[in-house]
């Protein structure tokens, strides 16, 4: 997820500091990992120095002075190239679990225990995430990113009822290699 166009999305509703940024982003992407501060600003100064925010003024409300940001024309063009551009599937897919079954195998270890335990680790996080979008607070931005991580454990949880399936025939292939 490209950090620069989030914040560019987020800024399309108007000025806003930097703390609220980060908030909106927490709220708007619940199952992405939270923005750290730092990455905010690293982030919001790089958009100006390309011309794609800008300084829009300052404030304190009663607290310390927060600069407030706002997108540019250019901005706007940027963040409309990047929505309408299609996401290319991955040309190569890095499995850090097949690496894992693979290198068990090697190390003379149990990787059907293995597979079982990430297996258990996988449906774990699916009923965390079908009580998460389930929950009658759960507003559909919420539903919608826990759907995908459903989606995407499901499709993990298939490959690994399939690897164990044809775990004796792996074996014997990385045996022989």
């Amino acid at each position: 997820m490209s950090t620069r166009h989030i914040l560019l999305g987020l800024l399309k509703a108007g000025p806003s500091h930097g703390y609220d940024l980060k908030r909106r982003h927490d709220e708007r992407f619940p199952q992405a990992r939270p923005l750290a501060y730092g990455q905010v600003y690293t982030t919001l100064q790089r958009l100006v120095r390309d011309g794609l925010a800008e300084v829009d003024g300052t404030d304190a409300d009663g607290g310390p002075e927060r600069t407030l940001y706002r997108s540019t024309q250019a901005g706007a063009h940027e963040l409309a190239r990047w929505a309408g551009e299609i996401a290319a599937p991955a040309p190569f897919v890095a499995n850090e679990i097949f690496a894992k079954v693979v290198v068990s195998i090697l190390a003379d270890g149990d990787p059907a225990a293995y597979l079982r335990a990430q297996r258990a680790a996988h449906m774990e996080r699916m009923r965390e995430l079908t009580a998460v979008k389930t929950a009658p607070h759960s507003d559909l931005a919420t539903v919608l990113s826990a759907d995908y991580a459903l989606n995407h454990l499901d499709a993990d949880l298939r490959w690994i009822n399939t690897t164990a399936a044809r775990l004796t025939h792996l074996t014997a292939e990385v045996d022989t290699a």
